[in-house]
């Protein structure tokens, strides 16, 4: 840490060295890049929170769906989606609503009145049960969505950056050379401190470009991975609910 301070606040050649030489131009796109740079970690550091904390929310409810072998309405298992919030549990909470919202249409009203705490699980129609999974779907795009946010910016600083840093070098260089045309002669001396200030930019956009893209990669891998849990999560809710229909039409022959 202190070798590398030592060599940006030194006076002997170094990165300070070659921001001084820049001209305004590789001097803003050195700024922008820099100000690109903290925005890059701030938006990884916040969407890796938010992501590890969805995982451990949608894989702690999805084994509690797993081990309640009861009734898939059951009001500890609503209870604790509603507190939850996780991602699985608001897909559950939509799924969960659709569902006693056919079978309360479905009981009698006098049965309801006598007792209106209790929805009684009846037939569902085969346009019920598409209706149900549609509900399950679009809450898993929400979700989707929701986990995306932000993410597009990544992308964005992971291609902008190199050509930032590239535009900036070939910009310096030019007007280095273009320097020693009016001079007219060949100094290397004089060339050297204008071309260290164009070759800044590149590492700057080096220095954006690998930490994003490297970020990229992971959030995205677990974007998918997540997207992949809720995926399963809505077929096995709906393999649950055909399930519980297939026991209520074999105890309704009994």
């Amino acid at each position: 840490m202190f070798s590398t301070i030592s060599l940006i606040c030194a006076e002997t050649p170094g990165v300070y060295y070659a921001f001084q030489n820049s001209d305004s131009v590789g001097k803003g796109i050195v700024v922008f890049l820099i100000i690109g740079s903290v925005f890059t970690w701030t938006v990884m550091i916040d969407k890796a929170m938010m992501i590890y904390k969805a995982k451990g929310l949608a894989d702690y409810f999805i084994y509690n769906f797993r081990e309640n072998k009861r009734n898939i309405a059951t009001p500890n298992l609503r209870r604790e989606a509603a507190q939850q919030g996780g991602p699985t549990a608001i897909i559950y909470e939509a799924g969960v609503e659709k569902l006693l919202e056919f079978y309360e249409q479905a009981t009698p009203a006098d049965t309801a009145s006598l007792q209106p705490n209790v929805i009684t699980p009846t037939k569902l129609s085969e346009a019920q049960l598409n209706a149900i999974e549609a509900v399950l779907e679009r809450e898993v795009s929400g979700q989707i969505q929701q986990l995306e946010t932000r993410i597009g910016f990544l992308a964005t600083l992971v291609s902008l950056s190199p050509f930032c840093g590239l535009f900036g070098t070939v910009w310096g260089v030019m007007m280095a050379f273009c320097g020693i045309a009016a001079a007219g002669k060949a100094d290397f001396t004089a060339l050297a401190p204008g071309v260290a200030g164009a070759l800044l930019t590149t590492v700057a956009g080096l220095v954006v470009a690998i930490p994003s893209l490297v970020g990229y990669n992971l959030l995205t891998g677990a974007i998918r991975g997540i997207t992949i849990s809720m995926d399963n999560f809505t077929e096995e809710f709906m393999v649950r609910i055909k399930l519980e229909q297939l026991e209520m039409q074999k105890k309704q022959m009994e």
